[in-house]
């Protein structure tokens, strides 16, 4: 990636789109299978984006607390799309990262972003 200006389109986050019924089945096949992460994003309570075996690099963005860019729902031609969007200037070797808010599990999942701000969890 290279310096993007404040809030700038990084890239979409491109997938299969599928109910969330789907996604939850896919999951638990992709667990099975040993595939390592699964590269599920919620759109809204239906939908889901399946980008583990179909996608492109947005899937790759790692978390952080701290990041430097936020995903965002937006609509285009009546479909709804992730986009994922600066918060402000990014260095040419600087990791693109953005907050993955997963939604509050009973399972706490570890967060390593490493930032000085880290909630010490994803949920």
């Amino acid at each position: 990636f290279r310096t993007d200006s404040c809030r700038r389109k990084v890239i979409e986050y491109v997938g299969h789109v599928v109910r969330k019924g789907v996604a939850e089945l896919r999951e638990h096949q992709y667990e099975a299978k040993g595939i390592g992460g699964s590269y599920l994003f919620r759109i809204d309570d239906d939908f889901v984006i399946d980008a583990t075996m179909c996608g492109n690099n947005a899937r790759f963005i790692n978390h952080s607390c701290q990041p430097n860019c936020y995903a965002k729902i937006i609509m285009v031609e009546s479909k709804k799309k992730i986009v994922i969007y600066s918060k402000r200037d990014i260095n040419v070797m600087e990791e693109i990262t953005y907050d993955y808010k997963f939604p509050y599990e009973e399972e706490k999942i570890p967060c390593q972003c490493g930032s000085s701000s880290c909630r010490g969890t994803l949920n």
